[in-house]
């Protein structure tokens, strides 16, 4: 598995944040400025995940080892 370079956040730090950004949001006290930059890092850090998780699908339906040990190709989707 490749490593990530020490400043590229990973899924998990993504996903953290954008919990921590939706409940910053949903607090009542942030104003108008603060709440429009959180929701562009939101979205941001969203298509990043989006982009990784759509990486780690291709790999496993790239190849997939059957329970036999023969290997296959395997669509998720279906």
């Amino acid at each position: 598995m490749a490593k990530q370079p020490t400043d590229t956040p990973t899924l998990q730090d993504d996903l953290r944040r954008l919990e921590e950004i939706v409940r910053r949001l949903e607090a009542d006290d942030a104003d108008l400025d603060a709440a429009l930059a959180l929701f562009e890092e939101g979205v941001v850090r969203l298509r990043a995940a989006r982009e990784r998780l759509a990486e780690a699908e291709a790999r496993v339906k790239k190849v997939v080892e059957q329970a036999d040990g023969s290997v296959g190709l395997v669509d998720l989707d279906g």
